[in-house]
């Protein structure tokens, strides 16, 4: 039986009230999403963007699996890590290819059964395979990250090593809901963007009443 935590829709609330909603993951079709969470790999979101507008109107799986490698790479240079990137989005195109490039008919499927597929992929981790069902499939699957794990910690919760046992901690911690999967990963990235950084800025922070870092002192002003 996973781990339970205490008090997460409580933080849901308090982050929700700090920073609004977030309407993440912008993209403008599900396959958009599916590239940004390749892309993303290793990178600043600010260079997925970059490398997502090289593509002009060609987004699109058909010219990902058209396209010469060494100019796909070229088109997505921005992203870092471009010649592996460029191999695993055709992969991902094909495998798409494989329902005809219907959105419909992928979210027609089992989460699970997706999962599985997904994971099978080359280049696509748990990360990224949890990012595409929740946010190009609906599937109601929590995605977890560094972020997640680093604000966790310091708010002085136990953190499995293992990403799925930690995930699935999250989701029997609070209602299992596409809105509230979506908004709360979201949420917990501005966070960590904008106060529980690797140095943290505690100044300001929403959640400082529950967070063992700054009660331990070990606020950044008192970090050499």
């Amino acid at each position: 039986m996973a781990a339970h935590y205490e008090g997460l829709t409580e933080l849901f609330d308090k982050l929700l009230a700090a920073y609004g909603k977030r309407h993440w993951w912008p993209a403008q079709t599900p396959f958009e999403m599916m590239v940004g969470a390749i892309l993303t790999q290793n990178t600043a979101w600010s260079n997925v963007e970059r490398a997502l507008a090289g593509f002009g109107e060609n987004l699109t799986p058909q010219y990902i699996l058209t396209c010469d490698e060494a100019n796909l790479a070229e088109i997505i240079r921005p992203s870092g890590y471009y010649n592996q990137k460029a191999v695993r989005l055709k992969t991902l195109a094909r495998w798409y290819e494989g329902y005809g490039f219907d959105i419909n008919r992928v979210r027609a499927k089992s989460g699970e059964a997706l999962r599985e597929e997904l994971l099978a992929l080359n280049g696509v981790g748990h990360e990224t395979a949890y990012s595409m069902l929740l946010y190009a499939f609906d599937k109601p699957y929590f995605v977890v990250d560094a972020y997640t794990r680093r604000l966790f910690e310091r708010l002085g919760l136990t953190v499995p090593k293992d990403y799925d046992e930690f995930r699935l901690a999250i989701e029997a911690s609070i209602p299992q809901d596409l809105y509230l999967y979506n908004e709360f990963h979201a949420l917990i990235v501005a966070h960590a963007k904008e106060h529980c950084k690797v140095k943290p800025c505690c100044d300001g922070c929403p959640i400082t009443s529950r967070c063992t870092y700054e009660i331990s002192g070990q606020i950044l002003k008192n970090v050499l």
